[in-house]
């Protein structure tokens, strides 16, 4: 299989960026509960939208994009500064962000997995590498506000949405199917589990412990 077909193009990059400075911007200007200056609101922009790429590259083993290309990181900066700023016109559309937020897991999650494959990694692999880029961003959005890991707690599906999504492209070019179609189609199905999820409040069971755990000596 060549590696050429699953080349990433800039646009597709600086698409996904865009919209993760401006989705992350959008839910950290909205955020009422914790006084978040203007920087504060760019650099959550900027985190959800360049932390899928910096853990990605890093997992890959490549130099990251984000540092090495200029306009990475002015697509990102803009679209957070737009995010801050078109919130208020947005702040009773919160429907607005949680679509934002599961599009730009499906971009993240194809550019990550369609990487990983132009690389040589295998199909588990790049199965792993894709589901770091979806959530990555949402992770150190989290950090930084101190919210609860969103996949780690109980939720609505929101790794295994990337997963899916992610699973669908690899198969897909197992089957020689161009890498943009698969992308588009790792997007769709992302946004469509991780929307589906939310509204019908798709959630695995709780883990709840049964008395004290005791250490044995």
């Amino acid at each position: 299989m060549s590696l050429a077909p699953f080349q990433v193009t800039l646009w597709i990059e600086l698409l996904a960026a865009g919209l993760g400075g401006l989705q992350g911007a959008l839910f950290a200007a909205g955020d009422k509960h914790r006084r978040i200056d203007v920087l504060g609101v760019i650099v959550i922009g900027l985190a959800v939208s360049l932390g899928g790429s910096l853990l990605r590259d890093i997992v890959l083993d490549r130099p990251p994009v984000v540092i090495w290309m200029n306009w990475y990181l002015l697509v990102a900066a803009a679209s957070a500064v737009l995010g801050m700023v078109l919130q208020p016109v947005f702040a009773r559309a919160d429907w607005l962000i949680t679509v934002l937020d599961a599009v730009v897991m499906g971009l993240f999650g194809a550019i990550g997995a369609s990487k990983a494959l132009s690389l040589g990694v295998g199909e588990a692999g790049a199965l792993v590498v894709g589901v770091i880029g979806a959530i990555g961003g949402g992770m150190l959005r989290d950090v930084l506000l101190n919210l609860p890991i969103s996949f780690l707690h109980v939720g609505t599906l929101y790794a295994v949405a990337a997963g899916t999504g992610v699973g669908v492209l690899i198969l897909l070019a197992q089957f020689g199917t161009p890498i943009l179609v698969a992308g588009i189609a790792c997007t769709v199905v992302t946004t469509s589990v991780r929307l589906a999820a939310i509204r019908f409040r798709w959630t695995f069971p709780e883990q709840r412990a049964v008395g004290r755990p005791r250490l044995r000596r």
